[in-house]
């Protein structure tokens, strides 16, 4: 399997691979409306795209697009955005897999840089993102959706995986000692089939386990805001 993987901060746009399951039917139009929504709202907007899916976003309305490669950044004036690597397939039909990137981001807005992993499986690049990207504050990594592991560990972390993902950031990352872990991809649609509410029970156990730092770890509420000083 090929390892592929892209909220508004100001005026800038993230947008992610074009993944088969999310572009079926109503979820594809439902993401085909809200980018439609935005661009006419904010024509103005910059967009940080993977490559291959700037057009699926200019076809949509979107004039500020720039696609980036694994590794490649991306000014955008008041935010900076790096391309990092993830693991998962991409594609909206059986007969275009694969013909997109898939990947991840470190956002940098001021001094603070935070990554988003996406949607991933557990790879070994965590630790040379935070050594090429970082200093890393905050990862927001994914947890769920994850049952039964033979078929979905090559494109989706489990709590464990997640944590060990963590620990690989932290080992490239000058500031783990002060990094924060907010777990995402969890609680929202049932994909799989773990309960939905088990993943940060799982999280926290391994957590603990690890005797990582519990000040490091924030789980947060639908509609919880973390901030930091």
């Amino acid at each position: 399997m090929r390892r592929l993987f892209s909220s508004p901060a100001h005026d800038v746009m993230r947008h992610r691979q074009s993944d088969s399951k999310y572009f079926k039917s109503d979820c594809r139009w439902r993401i085909t409306r809200t980018v439609a929504r935005i661009t006419k709202t904010f024509p103005a907007a910059k967009w940080a795209a993977p490559l291959g899916v700037g057009n699926f976003l200019k076809e949509r309305g979107a004039t500020n697009v720039n696609t980036r490669d694994w590794w490649e950044a991306c000014d955008l004036g008041l935010v900076s955005a790096f391309c990092t690597p993830a693991q998962h397939f991409s594609g909206r039909y059986p007969w275009n897999r694969n013909a997109t990137l898939w990947c991840g981001w470190v956002i940098e807005i001021g001094s603070h840089r935070v990554f988003f992993a996406g949607d991933t499986g557990l790879h070994p690049e965590f630790k040379e993102i935070a050594r090429r990207c970082g200093p890393i504050d905050a990862a927001i990594l994914p947890i769920g959706a994850y049952e039964p592991r033979w078929f979905m560990q090559p494109v989706h972390m489990n709590p464990e995986d997640a944590v060990l993902a963590y620990q690989a950031l932290s080992a490239g990352n000058a500031h783990s000692n002060q990094c924060v872990f907010i777990p995402s991809h969890w609680g929202t649609f049932r994909l799989t089939d773990e309960p939905l509410d088990e993943p940060p029970h799982r999280l926290r156990a391994a957590w603990t386990a690890t005797k990582l730092p519990e000040s490091q770890l924030r789980v947060l509420q639908l509609g919880e805001t973390f901030e930091r000083g």
